[in-house]
């Protein structure tokens, strides 16, 4: 049995979670309260000396970071659709999983957590940072559906979350109707779920 060490409001979290869904896996959710700060105690700092979820245990296998579960569960049970096995096509995808991990984290996340939780951050930039991040991929959505590959891969479910939380961290997604469909179009992927924040 697949168990993800999770937090509801984390979008990281929920990425692992969709992407759990969308392939219809059952998996065990150990919650952990970041409010309460379980990620620091020595129980979960065994499980990641970072301190951060997500964590997925797979029997032996145990694997940290959103962007790296996500290219785990893809390899292990998603096939080729979902994360593609040669180069040029690995390599696509592979770029959106950096944009998730960088930019969208530090722009559209970080002002997040600024408006959401009040954790004290340089919000300008990050809003800066996001709207820089929206125009961008909304002109490469204008050519396309998806954002490789023309089908769903894990490059749209790294980017999709908080992007799709924009509001919590007071961005404006209205100049960006490219990007506003993608969104719609994630929505629609059979098995989809959603979280707090996140109108379907």
């Amino acid at each position: 049995m697949l168990k993800l060490y999770d937090f509801t409001l984390s979008g990281n979290c929920y990425k692992v979670r969709l992407l759990l869904s969308l392939l219809r896996l059952e998996c065990e959710l150990m919650p952990v309260d970041l409010k309460r700060d379980e990620q620091k105690t020595s129980e979960f700092l065994h499980l990641n000396l970072w301190g951060q979820v997500p964590v997925l245990i797979d029997n032996d296998v145990m694997i940290r970071d959103s962007q790296a579960i996500l290219i785990y569960l893809a390899k292990r049970y998603g096939g080729e659709s979902w994360f593609p096995n040669d180069a040029g096509s690995l390599g696509l995808v592979m770029q959106w999983l950096a944009t998730a991990g960088h930019d969208v984290q530090q722009g559209f996340a970080a002002a997040r957590i600024y408006h959401l939780f009040g954790q004290q951050l340089d919000v300008e930039t990050a809003t800066a940072r996001a709207y820089t991040v929206l125009k961008v991929m909304d002109q490469h959505l204008s050519q396309r559906q998806w954002l490789e590959l023309d089908r769903p891969t894990i490059a749209d479910i790294a980017c999709f979350p908080y992007i799709a939380l924009a509001e919590d961290g007071k961005i404006n997604l209205s100049d960006a109707p490219n990007v506003l469909r993608w969104l719609d179009r994630v929505k629609q992927l059979p098995g989809f779920v959603s979280m707090p924040g996140i109108a379907v």
